[in-house]
């Protein structure tokens, strides 16, 4: 493969895959889509893409197949000048959060991707419970999750900071930057060394553009100010896939106001490796850890070896993941009932007995 695809973050797998791929499909990766057209990057260079009729089907049956920034794509290019985009190619890892509105499908935000900095910023004070809901959703894609705390030159006790968002985020390490003065940039930098994807999750106002403009050297990105009460304003729209000068590429995402789960999978245990430890100990397999005798997690809360406040977040991540899966099955269920129906009208129709 070229240099300028393995610049874009081409990896082994994918690298493989695409070799069985007809010669006369382009391969590319996607930057952005917009309503039914995707700017793809190429080795050729951009390219704007519509959907294939195959493709089409594939979104018809399931929503979470259509593009996304991040997607290894193959296209094809027509004599008339038109570009489709043919197919998806497997997805390494994939960020995906329950829609907004409540619905039970789940949205893709970004694909393979190697690293999810989760980014807060120290100015106003970071949420840590909002930051564990963050960690959850970064684990459970598969990539390796980062918290890149920004603006430490507004603050003077940003290590101290650091320390307490450790504690919220075992497993994962607790970067320290400025994009205004520089510092801690190189360890911002280092999570793209070999070519990495790094998706940028985090609340508006976190400083994320700020980011993509420091590690590209240049103002790519609009930066505005947060409001006067502390909250972030929109700037990026989109999710957009950046591609650096020195290789690899960062995915830039608007700010999320809501992160909700779609189920209660490894992201979760992974986010909580404490009291998931502590349940293992529980007398009962199917302990609920509220009033069942020799509960493992009600005794760290009463030693205080497992704090209050995490064990009230933990809890109401499993529920809000329970009733999630709920309603998938649910809507799985109905889904399905309806697909049986239209057969059985359609089989009725084409099968009518002979007078």
């Amino acid at each position: 493969m070229s240099a300028t695809l393995q610049a874009l973050g081409l990896d082994s797998s994918t690298a493989e895959f695409l070799q069985s791929v007809p010669e006369d499909l382009v391969p590319g990766r996607v930057a952005r889509v917009d309503k039914g057209l995707a700017t793809v990057l190429t080795e050729h260079g951009p390219v704007r893409a519509s959907w294939s009729g195959a493709l089409l089907a594939e979104i018809a049956a399931d929503a979470q197949a259509g593009p996304c920034t991040g997607d290894w794509v193959v296209l094809r290019f027509w004599p008339d000048d038109r570009i489709t985009l043919e197919s998806v190619l497997p997805r390494r890892t994939t960020i995906v959060r329950a829609e907004v509105g409540g619905s039970s499908r789940g949205q893709v935000l970004a694909s393979n991707v190697d690293v999810i900095a989760i980014v807060v910023g120290l100015v106003p004070e970071p949420n840590i419970v909002r930051i564990e809901r963050f960690m959850a959703l970064a684990w459970e894609s598969g990539a390796r999750p980062v918290v890149v705390l920004t603006k430490s030159d507004l603050v003077g006790d940003a290590d101290s900071v650091a320390e307490d968002v450790a504690v919220a985020a075992p497993g994962a390490d607790v970067l320290v930057c400025s994009a205004t003065t520089g510092a801690g940039m190189d360890d911002v930098r280092a999570l793209l060394d070999g070519n990495a994807t790094l998706a940028l999750l985090g609340s508006s106002g976190a400083g994320k553009s700020s980011l993509v403009n420091a590690l590209a050297g240049v103002e790519l990105l609009n930066v505005q100010d947060i409001r006067e009460d502390g909250k972030g304003r929109h700037t990026s729209v989109r999710r957009e896939l950046i591609a650096l000068p020195q290789g690899g590429v960062v995915i830039d995402t608007p700010g999320l106001r809501g992160i909700g789960l779609q189920e209660s999978g490894e992201g979760l245990a992974a986010a909580f490796p404490d009291i998931t430890a502590f349940a293992a100990q529980c007398k009962f397999k199917d302990c609920s850890h509220v009033m069942e005798p020799e509960c493992a997690v009600r005794a760290a809360l009463d030693d205080g070896s497992l704090p209050y406040r995490r064990y009230d977040s933990w809890v109401k991540l499993q529920r809000e993941a329970a009733y999630m899966a709920r309603r998938a099955d649910v809507r799985l269920r109905t889904e399905a009932k309806k697909e049986w129906v239209r057969a059985s009208k359609s089989y009725r129709r084409d099968h009518k007995p002979r007078p």
